[in-house]
């Protein structure tokens, strides 16, 4: 297994739906491979800070503002029709 094979299994390693035999492949793969264990490593920190994470309400006009940079960044990406932003004021 390469780190390319490793990474297209990577999701399916953290939800833990992944073949035995595929499974001993990808834990070789990271006995031996240091940059997929740091990928592993960073992605196992991230989802558990992610699952620890406290929400919390935004102030509006930061909220509306946030909106609003993010729609313009898609519709200039093209992933959004020319369309006029709406914000709450």
């Amino acid at each position: 297994m390469n780190c390319t094979e490793f990474l297209a299994k990577l999701t399916d390693y953290f939800d833990g739906q992944i073949d035995p035999a595929l499974l001993a492949e990808v834990k070789q793969h990271l006995g031996t491979c240091h940059h997929c264990e740091v990928v592993v490593d960073t992605t196992r920190k991230t989802i558990d800070v992610y699952r620890g994470a406290e929400t919390y309400e935004l102030p509006e006009e930061l909220s509306n503002r946030l909106r609003a940079a993010v729609m313009e960044r898609c519709r200039i990406s093209g992933k959004l029709p020319d369309i006029a932003v709406k914000t709450t004021k």
